[in-house]
């Protein structure tokens, strides 16, 4: 009798279920059937996102923790999918726009042969980047600032060329970095603490900074826990590896030079420019290069130099350079200074730090009387592979306005351009339904994604960031987003996102990124493959996603669910783990998220399942 009942209570479970699941199902179809207006991708919709429907869970089986191990999940056999193999092991640490054997066939005059020379279209590869052998997730920040697993970024030159200067060391298996420069061995925070007697550092009114031939980036890293973020960049040359270092200590920095192309940010962008020892010849070509540095300075900011030429009467002999050469080199330094309305406001030891005049009209008549040459009326902000220009860039328009308030108040006041109307079809009143769109989504993404907030993901990157809505929505001081700003967009708006206080750079997806492997915890896309849908491979882009991201990393698309089904079919070959979900208004909005995971392999792994 009682084995009866107990088959019996089993057979009424497994009804009760399948009555469940079904009712479910059925609810949730005539739900979306009822608030259907039949309008534009409906069908495909409701089609796209029946299977969360039938269980009742948009996110089965996909687990964003980390677990440094590949798990294969399951796939759809009957959706034939192309399997993107590893590429040979050689290519681990390949950057493709700044690959070291093409560069050496161009010239070396003014640094060209280390800007950007990415490969054409046929020598692209069309395969995996695999990380290196013992390849594990960096450690969380701030223990991150001091030590890199020695196997994510196997490179020791560094620790016996910069031993004396405590740029960094090898201890076991893992790097340690001390905090020192090669100006400031000592350490960066005493550096900053003499920056900070004169630049107001610690008050919100310096938040961006930029930092030329950063090294590891230690002036960056430290400079986080005063609230200054510093975008950091330094050429791939014989110093092996230093902005891998510097992304793997979690501070934002990109591969580049001060060559002959601008740098890719907007005019007015950073409230403080520094160099440190960073062998950028200033004085040279006219000061051509300050006039760079004076572009992307925004009214009031400051740009400190470290090193030779400062106060070289005592210091010459200990450079191992004649004094003449020096006298002649600050000489130039100042007088590009002077043409640039530049003021010197603080020179002790062998540091100099001048401020850029709010108002230049004062010695508007000493630039009008000299050699230099005001750039003609053009947009500043553009900038993607344009020559620099030996002329000097007006203060007037394109932002830099003294109404910038302080940080973090500036992340969500309105900013000046979009104030003073200088961004076309953006208002105050889109600005604000902008703020209020993403704090909507970035609330469905922590919903979808838990670990968000905790910290596991410090370097993220914006591939499509418009207004910098994501950015602002996610701002936590755990993390750091790199905001990209497409150079196709519709709207260049870059420069409203440095008036917020944040950090992004121009690039065209069409091309590799400015970084090495594996050195992205969370990418986020909105709307960014139907923007290159008829410019360049989705195949392409992807792949450069899947370079640039940790083992182990995740992605959130959003998108149009035509393009998404696209984007899908690639990723089922790539070693991702992956789901298609509802918007969060629900499943007649056409506009999908696919979130993903890259699943953990290195060198030699044969797993490359991928899971829908």
């Amino acid at each position: 009798m009682a084995g009866k009942n107990s088959g019996d209570n089993r057979t009424r479970t497994s009804v009760s279920i399948f009555i469940i699941a079904g009712l479910c199902c059925f609810f949730y179809l005539l739900g979306a059937w009822q608030r259907s207006g039949f309008g534009k991708g409906d069908s495909i919709a409701v089609a796209i996102t029946k299977t969360a429907g039938e269980n009742c869970d948009i996110l089965p089986n996909l687990n964003f923790e980390t677990r440094h191990a590949g798990e294969a999940g399951g796939t759809d056999e009957s959706e034939e999918v192309e399997e993107l193999k590893p590429c040979d092991p050689q290519y681990t640490d390949y950057t493709p726009c700044q690959d070291q054997k093409r560069a050496m066939t161009f010239p070396r005059e003014n640094m060209n042969y280390r800007e950007r020379h990415c490969p054409p279209q046929e020598e692209k590869l069309h395969c995996l980047i695999p990380a290196p052998k013992g390849y594990v997730t960096p450690f969380p920040w701030p223990k991150s600032r001091d030590y890199v697993p020695y196997a994510n970024a196997p490179y020791k030159s560094l620790t016996v060329e910069k031993a004396i200067q405590n740029w960094v060391q090898y201890e076991g298996n893992v790097f340690r970095f001390p905090g020192g420069g090669t100006q400031f061995p000592q350490g960066a925070d005493k550096y900053i603490d003499q920056l900070a007697s004169v630049v107001p550092i610690e008050n919100g009114t310096v938040r961006t900074a930029l930092d030329t031939g950063c090294g590891v980036a230690s002036w960056g890293a430290y400079l986080w826990k005063r609230n200054v973020i510093a975008m950091s960049f330094a050429p791939r040359d014989s110093h092996e590896a230093q902005v891998q270092f510097a992304l793997e200590r979690g501070v934002p920095a990109v591969i580049g030079v001060l060559g002959t192309i601008k740098m890719p940010y907007p005019s007015k962008a950073f409230d403080m420019a520094h160099c440190s020892r960073c062998l950028i010849p200033w004085g040279a070509a006219d000061g051509i290069l300050m006039m760079e540095v004076d572009r992307v300075l925004r009214p009031g900011g400051y740009w400190v130099l470290s090193g030779p030429p400062i106060n070289w009467k005592v210091n010459f002999k200990a450079w191992q350079r004649p004094k003449e050469d020096l006298e002649e080199e600050q000489r130039k330094i100042e007088e590009a200074a002077k043409l640039l309305c530049w003021e010197k406001i603080s020179e002790k030891g062998e540091t100099a730090i001048w401020q850029k005049r709010k108002d230049s009209a004062s010695c508007r008549s000493a630039q009008e009387n000299s050699a230099a040459r005001v750039c003609k009326p053009s947009d500043p902000d553009s900038v993607w592979y344009n020559k620099m220009e030996m002329c000097i860039t007006p203060n007037n328009g394109n932002g830099g306005d003294e109404s910038l308030k302080p940080f973090p108040e500036r992340l969500y006041a309105v900013p000046p351009r979009i104030a003073n109307g200088l961004v076309s079809g953006v208002s105050v009143a889109k600005y604000q339904e902008d703020r209020k769109k993403w704090k909507k989504h970035v609330s469905a993404y922590k919903k979808i994604n838990k670990l968000l907030d905790t910290g596991r993901y410090r370097n993220i990157m914006d591939m499509n960031a418009g207004l910098g809505g994501f950015a602002a929505a996610l701002h936590n001081p755990k993390f750091w987003v790199m905001n990209v700003m497409p150079t196709i967009a519709e709207k260049n708006t870059l420069g409203v996102i440095f008036e917020r206080g944040l950090i992004g750079i121009y690039h065209d997806w069409c091309e590799a990124f400015s970084t090495y492997p594996r050195t992205y915890d969370l990418i986020h896309a909105s709307g960014l493959f139907s923007l290159y849908k008829d410019k360049c491979e989705f195949e392409d882009i992807l792949l450069e996603m899947d370079r640039i991201l940790r083992p182990e990393g995740a992605v959130i698309l959003r998108d149009n669910v035509d393009v998404l089904i696209k984007v899908k079919k690639i990723i089922g070959g790539m070693r991702w783990n992956f789901k298609l979900m509802d918007h969060e208004d629900g499943p007649l909005v056409p506009e999908k998220i696919l979130v993903a995971v890259k699943q953990y392999w290195t060198l030699g792994d044969t797993n490359s399942t991928s899971s829908q």
